[in-house]
């Protein structure tokens, strides 16, 4: 009986360090999304969501994609390991504020994106989602 309540114990404890530790674990649903500047229609993004649980992310939309994230800070490295997105390496900036998780993606992966503008940066991408 002692051991079952350690055990208990230890996957509370781990709960809690990962919800502190990940903030944007979730299920996402697209609300907006941003290329060279222009804000995209509704109807392009309307089924997509993002789900991410720790260093893994699911993201669905015409398909799905599957891979790893990396945190430093804001900034994100996402691989992708299954899906269209297969091989590709991410760099990404994100900020989570008032309930919104903003991601500005950089499609080259050369480096990490300064700020959410992808206005004259054609392989910049910004989507905004809130939680489901």
């Amino acid at each position: 009986m002692p051991f079952l309540l350690l055990l208990s114990l230890g996957c509370a404890t781990h709960r809690h360090n990962t919800a502190a530790s990940y903030p944007v674990n979730g299920t996402w649903i697209t609300i907006k999304m941003v290329m060279d500047g222009k804000e995209m229609p509704a109807s392009f993004y309307a089924h997509q969501k993002l789900l991410i649980e720790d260093t893994a992310y699911t993201f669905t939309a015409e398909s799905v994609d599957k891979g790893i994230i990396r945190y430093s800070g804001n900034k994100m490295d996402i691989y992708g390991e299954e899906g269209v997105n297969i091989g590709k390496h991410f760099t990404a900036l994100f900020k989570q504020e008032s309930g919104l998780l903003s991601i500005c993606y950089n499609l080259s992966g050369d480096a990490y994106p300064a700020s959410f503008e992808t206005k004259s940066k054609p392989y910049y991408f910004l989507a905004v989602f809130k939680k489901a």
